[in-house]
């Protein structure tokens, strides 16, 4: 993994918001600026208006200078040091200065510059009524440049609470850069709204659509790859019967006509874990090694590890990694590297070894070469890339009870340490919860969504929760709480009342912005809810939308199409069936007419730092990308989208990619354009990566406040040991009753009474039919006659 500085930022961040596009209007008439060509004299050898800001170990200059754009002054800043840190020339950050701004609006900036450094970038400061100024973002970095050269670029939306803006421009390494006459004008107002294409309904709501062909394999991970087909992979589809038969399954489903492909698929990749690789394909670790015996082993993870080629549509080895991992964690880092934590070993002990992909040298390293607490993060432990390289582990896993301390922690690869976060409410109620880095990636802001625990059983939780991974001592706010839908207890649908919320949630970033939740259930693979809600990061609220009419608990999925729309699989009760049937959400934004196109990419090979020009057929608002999913278990810990700040001229769009790998990891992204309706069009693939990615050891703009100042306790590298000890039951299933692909559970939901009849009342209207009680042992109490059958007639009948 990539050194970092510890304080260090990586800030060319860029943001952009939902307006109409168009040209820059003029400089003369609404110019925001005042003194813009820095003409009249002020204080402190700074032009009126202006002032020396920055920060860190460097020499610098500034300079009034006569090599003017226009006029007879241009302001030059010039590092001829640098240790660390930056020097800018900043609008002064007062009322009488600073320009007046509307939350809500954007604003088109604009500057001459001529620059001898590479390391520069438009800094935006806010003003906010309660908080005061504070950093907002870095929008574009601007070549070097031997003569006079235009910058535009489009702030985001203006933050709520905010009244005034300041900017300059930074310089981060040695050169200089002259700058003159500034602009600022505020965004002119988008079109109305267009008239519906669906029905009212549809069009506040959205429309769910169950298509006609199933899924053909029990697929419980979702791969979107990067020619916009999916990748479904089974392996045993969680059939102990397919598992002896050595019968292991995938399918390649293409969204284009609607047909599915099988996959030869090598061995049993049932819960095990994957991700994109920088080219594109994806690397699948671990696995299912064996099913649970009662009274003897639980679930075996085994070291295999298998890379899926999109182009062969095909798996090959990789080398074994040091540990079996049944329920990995795996994240992409900055330099093309994924790391990987947790899951169940080959003796179903838990697994303590982190483990590194080497992206140069295309294998496993060996645990020597690793850094390592060994720390047991429990089973898909949700661990987010930051954006100075740190992960953040959001307190989502699968299973039982969260991990010790305040259940969220900040784990730093390089310093090896572990800082426990605050603020995660009912720490122990997160299983298959869902966390995503919300939109855009550069505020750094997770959300997480309810969760439950199969091991005590509790109605799942409304629970939601923010961080703000920017503030210096971050800490979990608490959010909305969850839209309540319907819930199916056994006897029908009825309304969800109390604190009555979902486990096994599936959340995905829509490119208008917000984040679609849906699907769902009460309990341990039982009692499905029925509710689906957009989150407005913007506005932190839930708006409840149409919910898809089919059971989504346990082993299932949904994931963003190139299309727009959302495609959600799979349900695995408790009594082992399996829903083949496929569900297509159209989201409000496909309803509200024409959608944009983009009519060209000038290039789809794309470097960090670059400005990439795209053709649009029309105005758009804004454009993003939006990485593809890879998903299982509510997780996808490497879902993200990231703006792309703008600068317009006519239907030619030029967009600023961010120099931050960690902010946008190397591969295969989805672009999309997004008008000022929030219509986005059809994405383009396009592949980032560079050699900022893999070289850059400290290409930070600026030190700000990043979660620099932690007050949680910390944790350094504990004694080696093998393993932890995991109860077989880790995953809430009582293995005395029935086959392994059946979960009769541990404890059942608080409604049902600790008898046998309660009990087998309940498994039966649960469609558990005839359970076989394996072994001697009836810890259950299912089986009083002792026939060896649980739930018998015998057995019911008797007290």
């Amino acid at each position: 993994m990539r050194s970092r500085p510890r304080t260090a930022l990586l800030a060319v961040l860029g943001l952009t918001g939902g307006l109409l596009l168009t040209s820059p209007q003029s400089a003369s008439a609404a110019n925001l600026i005042k003194n813009p060509g820095f003409e009249t004299a002020g204080t402190d050898d700074m032009p009126y208006c202006w002032k020396k800001s920055g920060w860190g170990d460097n020499d610098f200059t500034f300079e009034a200078t006569a090599d003017a754009h226009s006029g007879s002054k241009a302001m030059k800043v010039s590092l001829t040091r640098r240790v660390d840190g930056d020097r800018k020339a900043l609008i002064t950050e007062s009322a009488e200065c600073a320009p007046v701004v509307t939350p809500g609006k954007q604003y088109d900036l604009g500057l001459w510059y001529k620059s001898t450094t590479p390391d520069t970038s438009v800094t935006l400061f806010r003003h906010d009524a309660t908080a005061g100024w504070q950093y907002w973002t870095d929008l574009k970095t601007l070549e070097m440049a031997g003569s006079w050269t235009e910058a535009t670029v489009r702030t985001p939306e203006v933050p709520a609470g905010t009244d005034r803006i300041a900017w300059g421009v930074s310089v981060y390494g040695t050169g200089s850069v002259t700058t003159d006459d500034y602009t600022m004008d505020q965004v002119a107002e988008p079109d109305p709204d267009p008239v519906c294409t669906g029905t009212a309904e549809e069009c506040a709501n959205g429309r769910w659509d169950v298509l006609p062909t199933e899924n053909p394999v029990r697929s419980m991970h979702s791969v979107v790859l990067n020619n916009g087909k999916v990748l479904l992979i089974a392996g045993s589809g969680n059939s102990e019967e397919m598992f002896e038969a050595g019968t292991f399954t995938s399918a390649v489903y293409d969204p284009e006509n609607g047909t599915y492909k099988q996959i030869p698929t090598p061995k049993d990749m049932f819960c095990a874990g994957h991700v994109q690789l920088d080219d594109g394909r994806v690397l699948v670790m671990s696995g299912n090694k064996a099913y649970p015996v009662p009274g003897g082993h639980g679930y075996e993870g085994y070291k295999d590890s298998y890379v899926f080629d999109p182009v062969t549509e095909t798996y090959s080895k990789t080398n074994d990694m040091n540990d079996g991992h049944w329920y990995p964690s795996a994240t992409v880092l900055g330099n093309g590297d994924v790391i990987s934590f947790g899951g169940l070993k080959e003796d179903s002990t838990g697994s303590v070894t982190a483990e590194l992909w080497s992206d140069a040298e295309q294998k496993w390293l060996e645990l020597w070469k690793v850094n390592q607490t060994w720390s047991y993060w429990g089973l898909y432990p949700s661990m987010i890339l930051m954006q100075d390289g740190r992960l953040f582990y959001s307190g989502s896993h699968v299973f039982g009870n969260n991990i010790p301390g305040t259940g969220s922690a900040v784990y730093d690869y390089d310093a090896n340490t572990v800082t426990q976060i605050p603020g995660l409410r009912n720490k122990d109620e997160r299983d298959q919860s869902a966390s995503v880095l919300l939109p855009p990636a550069q505020d750094q802001k997770v959300l997480t969504i309810g969760g439950g625990n199969i091991d005590s059983n509790p109605d799942a939780n409304r629970l939601t929760d923010v961080i703000d991974l920017k503030q210096p001592n971050p800490s979990y706010v608490a959010g909305p709480p969850l839209p309540q839908g319907t819930v199916d207890l056994g006897g029908g649908r009825v309304p969800q009342t109390g604190s009555q919320g979902k486990m096994y949630v599936s959340a995905v970033l829509l490119p208008d912005g917000k984040v679609l939740e849906t699907g769902g259930a009460l309990h341990n693979r039982a009692d499905p809810v029925y509710e689906s809600s957009l989150y407005d990061p913007a506005t932190n609220t839930f708006d409840p939308v149409a919910a898809d009419p089919e059971e989504r608990g346990y082993h299932s999925s949904a994931f963003l199409l190139p299309d727009g729309r959302v495609m959600a699989t799979g349900d695995n009760p408790g009594n082992g069936s399996w829903n083949h049937d496929v569900s297509i959400y159209t989201p409000p934004y496909l309803l509200k007419g024409e959608r944009p196109a983009i009519t060209s990419v000038i290039d789809s090979e794309w470097t960090y730092g670059d400005t990439q020009r795209i053709t649009v057929d029309r105005p758009i608002a804004k454009a993003e990308l939006i990485r593809p999913a890879a998903v299982t278990h509510s997780s996808d810990p490497n879902q993200r989208f990231v703006d792309l700040p703008l600068s317009v001229d006519g239907n030619n769009v030029d967009l600023n990619v961010t120099s931050n790998p960690n902010l946008a990891p190397p591969g295969w992204y989805m672009l999309f354009a997004v008008d000022a309706n929030g219509v986005p069009s059809v994405a383009k693939w396009v592949h980032l990566q560079g050699p900022s990615a893999l070289s850059a050891t400290d290409s930070s703009a600026h030190v700000h406040d990043f979660a620099d100042d932690l007050k949680g306790k910390v944790t350094g590298p504990g004694k080696k040991r093998t393993s932890q000890k995991v109860s077989p039951t880790v995953s809430g299933c009582d293995r005395h009753y029935g086959s392994a692909n059946v979960c009769v559970p541990t404890d059942f939901p608080p409604t049902v009474k600790a008898t046998t009849k309660s009990r087998c009342d309940w498994l039966k209207k649960n469609d558990y039919g005839r359970l076989k009680v394996n072994g001697r042992d009836d810890p259950l109490r299912l089986d009083p006659n002792r026939d060896g059958v649980a739930c018998g007639k015998g057995d019911v009948t008797r007290r």
